[in-house]
């Protein structure tokens, strides 16, 4: 498997994602709120970028059939229905209903990754479904961490990292990048003491600070939630429902 690494989305192009399988991860807290309300009933989740993008798409929508959900510096948007933690995201809230979803990282990956030819959303808690999905599907895959504030997250490096480390049969072949060398290597130097790895990350921390250590607990999770968003027409669907229609 061919694979290519951004440890931040920040200096992603157009270029750097046409005709390419891409895997956009955010664990703390976009891709993992995605997969979370996609898997509890909502009917798609539309990333966008800022307020004037979110209002726009719910002034074209029935009050009832959205949610406004996201953050700004990790707290909640003024106004808006959620925020980024997935425990918001519960059947009775997104049960058949679209979320407009803006995030500071996750979303703003997903917009500059969305001309790639496939695009998923990934975190620890559908790990093994995207890598079942890219193994059936593609020879070559780019991976985009979203990041931190342009630099780059230690959770999302490390997700990357057991993604390649799946992908690759715990066999990193020869040659490959340097960022997917840095990816593959950090997970493999961190991952018999993982937790411990992923709560002493930077924006981890913070969360914790913020009393988010509920988020922690669930977004750290591996493989508990085997759903695939996959990205068409501007919204993330569950793919079995893409492939279906």
């Amino acid at each position: 498997m061919d694979a290519e690494v951004f440890l931040t989305h920040s200096n992603v192009s157009e270029g750097d994602v046409q005709d390419r399988t891409v895997i956009v991860i955010d664990v703390l807290r976009a891709c993992s709120t995605i997969v979370t309300a996609l898997e509890r009933g909502a009917r798609a989740v539309m990333p966008v970028t800022d307020m004037a993008q979110a209002g726009k798409i719910a002034s074209n929508l029935d009050p009832d059939m959205y949610r406004l959900g996201g953050e700004r510096n990790g707290e909640k948007i003024e106004g808006y229905h959620l925020g980024n933690s997935p425990d918001e995201y519960t059947h009775d809230v997104v049960q058949g209903r679209d979320i407009i979803l803006n995030t500071s990282n996750g979303t703003q990956a997903l917009e500059q990754t969305k001309e790639a030819d496939t695009l998923v959303a990934a975190c620890f808690l559908n790990a093994e479904r995207v890598v079942d999905f890219v193994r059936r599907t593609a020879d070559a895959v780019t991976i985009v961490c979203a990041g931190r504030q342009n630099r780059l997250a230690l959770e999302d490096t490390l997700c990357a990292g057991l993604l390649l480390d799946r992908l690759w049969d715990g066999d990193e072949p020869y040659p490959v990048t340097d960022s997917a060398h840095t990816a593959y290597t950090l997970y493999h130097t961190d991952r018999d003491d993982l937790g411990n790895a992923l709560r002493g990350a930077n924006h981890a921390e913070w969360l914790a600070n913020q009393d988010r250590g509920a988020d922690l607990d669930y977004c750290f999770r591996i493989d508990s939630v085997p759903v695939l968003p996959y990205y068409t027409e501007n919204r993330l669907l569950l793919y079995e429902d893409v492939v279906s229609a």
